[in-house]
């Protein structure tokens, strides 16, 4: 990624190269030569004798690098009563360690132009840096540190538990419809621990000790439970010597790194669920049926029938919602297919005046008509070609192809699966999107949730 200063000296040739990519990339795909646009991603990787999974891409088209180190720790990795652990810890990572004061990483970043973050999902916790490539030896020596000699003591832990907390205020607790995404999650798994919610929340977070934060990050956060991707302008031979200098000498644990077994069970029956909400203004729906793993043969097919249904303004749910019938003022498909089961979700939130059953009707006639009928060959290229479109122009980056060589190798556990799931999205046919739809949409397999006003509450009992 170009620095600010870049951007700002050569505004209209970035755009206009930007924009011309568009075109092409547009252009290429509509004609249907899409799997013959998508070169693979030419990279190594090598095990270090610690295990740390090392990855590299070298890519002399723009001076800058980007550095990746995904860990494999999720919220499904949190302990029994104490959801936003792993979330604590992508705050924690920016804190001191033995030889950085905190924030010291955006020094090492920003007043380079260039950038850094860091995200936790389900699955993983993700920390990226993208900076001028002459930068790169004192950042592999930064992820190293933090790493190996990250501070774990009280002042660091309170901080960043506050600033955790008000995050769950702000995204969670301040937005309408912020606690009905994680209704959706916690009653759509009975034991799997996907139904906690990544971002934490005040009372578990509250609860927690600093013994039980150090033990979270003596656990997971070790050179066997990382993967480390370099990916830009560089000489290979020079990123191994410096990573081998700074991240060979970090111990491996003799502990065996605990990991998720649990199963959740099928459903057998179709289940509804009502609740109330008093700061929800219009009523909502949540259709959600469990799914298969990301690795799953009908993944693919899935990611299909996720455009079709929701994939922008000419999809199935928003036409005959929104544009249609105004039933809803927003209609979406979610397939959220993770390392161990996957979450398909239908979302809709009703239009003002609209009674919750018409609504329901017209949503269970969309999702009975992507079971019953294949979809047209032409809904299947435009969905096929957004996919890919977006693939492509994520890989224009170093960001991007970081990203994708990282999640095929923490998430997937293949790395060559960076390469290998395009051409798997090419091969998807209008019959395998229509079985996986009546593999997963069944009666049995389903749960509806109706999420209301305060206001609609009548004096039966609202179903748990």
């Amino acid at each position: 990624m170009p620095s600010l200063r870049l951007i700002a000296t050569f505004p209209l040739t970035l755009r206009s190269i930007r924009l011309a990519t568009l075109l092409f990339l547009s252009a290429f795909l509509v004609v249907g030569r899409a799997a013959e646009s998508i070169p693979p991603l030419k990279f190594e990787q090598r095990a270090l004798p610690n295990g740390l999974q090392f990855i590299w891409c070298e890519d002399h088209s723009a001076p800058t690098v980007c550095i990746q180190v995904w860990y494999r720790v999720g919220s499904k990795d949190d302990p029994a009563g104490r959801s936003g652990f792993a979330h604590l810890f992508e705050h924690m990572m920016f804190k001191s360690t033995k030889r950085m004061p905190s924030e010291f990483l955006d020094r090492l970043t920003e007043d380079v132009g260039g950038e850094n973050n860091a995200y936790t999902a389900d699955d993983v916790t993700v920390f990226h840096e993208t900076v001028p490539s002459n930068n790169l030896e004192r950042l592999l020596w930064a992820e190293a540190e933090r790493l190996s000699a990250l501070t774990v003591d009280v002042r660091n832990f309170t901080l960043e538990r506050e600033v955790v907390k008000e995050e769950y205020r702000q995204r969670i607790l301040a937005e309408p419809y912020g606690e009905f995404g994680e209704f959706i999650q916690k009653k759509s798994f009975i034991e799997h621990p996907y139904k906690r919610p990544t971002i934490g929340n005040i009372e578990e977070l509250d609860a927690s000790n600093l013994e039980e934060v150090r033990a979270f990050h003596t656990t997971f956060y070790r050179p066997d439970n990382a993967v480390l991707v370099v990916v830009g302008d560089f000489e290979a031979a020079q990123v191994q010597k410096w990573v081998d200098e700074y991240f060979g000498p970090i111990p491996k644990p003799e502990a065996v790194i605990p990991r998720v077994t649990t199963k959740e069970p099928p459903r057998d029956a179709p289940k509804p669920i009502r609740e109330f909400d008093a700061k929800v203004p219009l009523p909502a729906l949540a259709v959600t049926y469990l799914g298969p793993s990301i690795t799953a043969e009908d993944a693919p097919a899935l990611r299909v029938a996720e455009q079709v249904l929701s994939g922008g303004e000419s999809s199935r749910l928003y036409r005959r919602l929104v544009y249609e019938t105004q039933l809803a003022q927003s209609a979406e498909f979610s397939a959220d297919l993770r390392a161990d089961l996957g979450l398909l979700t239908y979302q809709v939130v009703l239009a003002s005046g609209v009674p919750v059953e018409k609504a329901k009707a017209v949503l269970f006639e969309e999702i009975n008509k992507i079971t019953t009928k294949p979809i047209s060959d032409e809904e299947l290229t435009i969905a096929r070609n957004q996919l890919l479109a977006h693939k492509l122009i994520e890989r224009e980056t170093f960001e991007g192809k970081a990203s994708a060589l990282g999640e095929a190798a923490a998430v997937y556990g293949d790395p060559d699966r960076a390469n290998t799931d395009l051409s798997d999205l090419q091969a998807v046919t209008p019959a395998q999107v229509q079985a996986a739809a009546q593999k997963y949409f069944t009666a049995a397999n389903q749960l509806v949730i109706e999420y209301l006003p305060e206001a609609m509450k009548t004096k039966g009992k609202a179903k748990k």
